[in-house]
């Protein structure tokens, strides 16, 4: 019977954060651009003393180094990003585990903080049936770089994976994802795994009954 699988993309699918590299990916093209960084501290100093959280982070971010970017120019960047990321970035054993759902006819999302200025890029390429991601502001056709939606973490997450499951009543869940603000979503799955996870979200999953992978 088909199920209903989640992905986290972040260390889970990828090794590493997406969101800098795109960021500074697109900035080296033009080295001197990458000096819009440096407004950027301001906001990572606040997040370091706890005054704002992740989502407000990415927000600060994002204006502070693509605010103005076309839609366009953002398009051609995210081709080429995604195209890179797939062939370098990506864990084979999450590949793996996205193909055998895929043949077992499971309902494949992929459910993650990343921005959808690539997230959706990358859940098409992988063939999942849909994305959720953290959505952001335009005006006309330049990025403001403000969220459009809550940040997809934490518990914003964990209510989006409720609404899923509301959405296929009577299949099966299961999902994958690598931090400790994972497991209270992983909780709610009926087959959970944490991949590639601190020592400390190990422990916490261990104490909540989540088996832990490490996949390369």
């Amino acid at each position: 019977m088909a199920r209903l699988v989640v992905f986290d993309l972040d260390g889970t699918i990828t090794r590493h954060d997406t969101l800098v590299p795109y960021i500074a990916g697109l900035l080296e093209r033009r080295p001197w651009q990458l000096l819009r960084l440096m407004r950027a501290v301001p906001a990572l100093l606040a997040f370091g003393l706890g005054r704002i959280d992740s989502g407000e982070l990415k927000a600060r971010l994002l204006k502070a180094t693509l605010r103005g970017r076309t839609r366009e120019e953002l398009a051609a960047w995210t081709a080429q990003f995604v195209q890179r990321l797939l062939e370098r970035g990506v864990r084979a054993d999450a590949l793996r585990a996205i193909e055998a759902h895929r043949r077992s006819g499971d309902v494949l999302v992929l459910l993650t903080a990343a921005v959808d200025l690539y997230a959706p890029a990358i859940g098409s390429r992988l063939q999942f049936d849909e994305t959720l991601c953290t959505g952001l502001r335009w005006t006309g056709d330049r990025l403001d770089g403000a969220l459009a939606t809550p940040n997809r973490r934490g518990a914003e997450k964990t209510r989006c994976f409720a609404e899923l499951a509301g959405r296929y009543p009577g299949l099966r869940t299961a999902a994958y994802a690598n931090e400790a603000a994972d497991l209270d979503h992983l909780r709610k799955a009926d087959e959970p795994l944490l991949v590639c996870g601190s020592s400390a979200a190990r422990r916490l999953a261990a104490l909540a009954g989540i088996p832990s992978a490490r996949w390369r």
